[in-house]
């Protein structure tokens, strides 16, 4: 017999909630259990953002670190987002998306705002070519 057919065994549905049997009285089990109203897109969420932030910053413990530096979050949490196990929440997303643009494309995508995308592209192509133009103009000789 395992832990969980042990636990199990001892849960029983009652008219007014879910209880559990403790030292032979059966007591409610408090709390409010959330059950995921579409886990595929909460598993395709984890899983973007995990893709991304590898893709920025690998998976190495530097990584972890930058993860953390940007957001706050703890090293568990940071580790979690790495791993694809879990995704971070609103603020955590927020301070992720301003520090990282692979970050930022996944959410927009999943947000189905392509055109966005398009201009956040552009705009860094115009930096790009700003920053190449100075270039070509500092080692261009001198008449």
């Amino acid at each position: 017999m395992t832990i969980t057919s042990t636990i199990l065994d001892t849960v029983r549905l009652g008219r007014r909630g879910v209880y559990i049997e403790e030292m032979g009285k059966m007591v409610p089990i408090k709390g409010t259990i959330v059950q995921a109203r579409n886990a595929k897109v909460r598993d395709d969420y984890i899983l973007a953002i995990s893709q991304a932030l590898r893709h920025d910053l690998g998976s190495s413990a530097p990584a972890i670190k930058t993860i953390m530096r940007w957001t706050g979050a703890s090293n568990r949490a940071a580790k979690y987002w790495l791993a694809g196990e879990r995704g971070p929440g609103g603020w955590h997303l927020i301070q992720l998306a301003k520090n990282s643009d692979a970050v930022l494309h996944a959410f927009l995508m999943m947000a189905d705002r392509d055109i966005f995308e398009v201009s956040i592209e552009l705009n860094a192509a115009q930096a790009s070519l700003a920053r190449a133009a100075a270039i070509i103009e500092a080692l261009a000789p001198r008449p």
